[in-house]
């Protein structure tokens, strides 16, 4: 079987599952990876055979997203072009995590395809959402990428074709332990604003993993460090919580471990309020933003003792036998039809 893995390069957290995912999809068959976006800190340790530079989400330094960025990103002719030129019709099996090119090729050629992922589960009525809903936020989440059939992945599994995250074997299989310092990754901030807002802790040590620096270094009560898969994990695995966006993997490899998660979704990305609402239902403290009354929050978060476990071993086994079950009844349509024709 042919596969073609299409993986979205905004943040990071698709990187990662495609990364954790990519082994047990070459069990199946070839699987050749188009790697749409450039706005990922994380390399993708496989062969990339198609490269976008996609459409992706830039941040500014104050928490939320730099609009004009991403405007002059754009370049609408070459998208029309790569969706023109991509070759999904060679292809057994199209495998959408969450890109528009994949997603108008496969549309443009009638081609069947699978949007996998995390925003393949707002596809549900059933998905939490905030008190307040964004029209634009449910029309992107709904339309950017269009599939004819869909495997989401959430927190928990609000509908039948949703199931939990994908976990990376470096977090299922290790022991966490309780150290003596909170883990932070919040990239929609820049190092000025982190060392001002952590500083004022200073009885409290503080990991911050930073896309602007390029090797580890100490300012007071602050350990700024790498964007890197490896020095996370072990900061993830040690630290007595963690302070983090309302995105995806991150929280999900934190509940998993069972460590203590104060979430702070970026300002007007409506995905990251929706997940907010779904961590709140979980027990997880949300803040709407960083605010005057964050060291409130902040002291009230760190001196509850109480933390939220989930056991998210098995979702990886039972999304992939969705997706190809799937598979099975797009092949024998394909079939079906190519019966009638004849």
């Amino acid at each position: 079987m042919k596969i073609f893995y299409a993986v979205q390069a905004t943040g990071n957290g698709h990187i990662s599952r495609a990364m954790t995912l990519l082994p047990y999809l070459q069990q199946y068959g070839t699987v050749d990876i188009f790697l749409s976006g450039d706005n990922s800190n994380l390399q993708l340790d496989a062969p990339i055979k198609y490269r976008s530079k996609g459409i992706s989400l830039y941040y500014n330094c104050k928490g939320g997203l730099d609009y004009w960025q991403m405007i002059k990103k754009i370049q609408p002719w070459r998208v029309k072009q790569e969706i023109r030129d991509l070759p999904v019709e060679k292809y057994h099996l199209v495998l959408n995590d969450f890109d528009y090119i994949t997603s108008a090729a496969c549309a443009k050629k009638e081609i069947p395809s699978i949007h996998f992922g995390h925003q393949a589960s707002f596809k549900s009525a059933r998905t939490p959402r905030p008190g307040k809903k964004s029209i634009a936020g449910e029309y992107l989440l709904k339309h950017y990428v269009k599939a004819t059939h869909y495997t989401g992945l959430h927190f928990d599994q609000y509908d039948d074709f949703i199931f939990g995250p994908v976990i990376k074997n470096e977090i299922l299989n290790a022991e966490p332990s309780a150290g003596d310092h909170i883990t932070v990754y919040l990239p929609s901030y820049c190092e000025p604003q982190l060392r001002q807002l952590f500083q004022a802790f200073p009885d409290f040590r503080f990991e911050i993993f930073s896309k602007e620096t390029r090797s580890i270094r100490q300012e007071k009560n602050i350990s700024f460090i790498p964007v890197n898969k490896e020095l996370f994990n072990k900061s993830l695995l040690s630290c007595t919580g963690i302070i983090c966006g309302a995105g995806f993997e991150t929280p999900a490899e934190a509940l998993q471990l069972g460590k203590k998660i104060l979430a702070i979704p970026i300002a007007g990305q409506y995905e990251q309020e929706c997940n907010a609402a779904a961590l709140e239902q979980v027990g997880v403290l949300c803040l709407p933003a960083i605010d005057k009354n964050f060291a409130t929050h902040f002291t009230r978060w760190i001196e509850n003792p109480s933390s939220i476990q989930k056991d998210y071993s098995n979702s990886v086994a039972l999304s992939l036998e969705h997706i190809f079950s799937l598979q099975t009844i797009m092949q024998e349509h394909e079939d079906l039809l190519l019966e009638e024709t004849w």
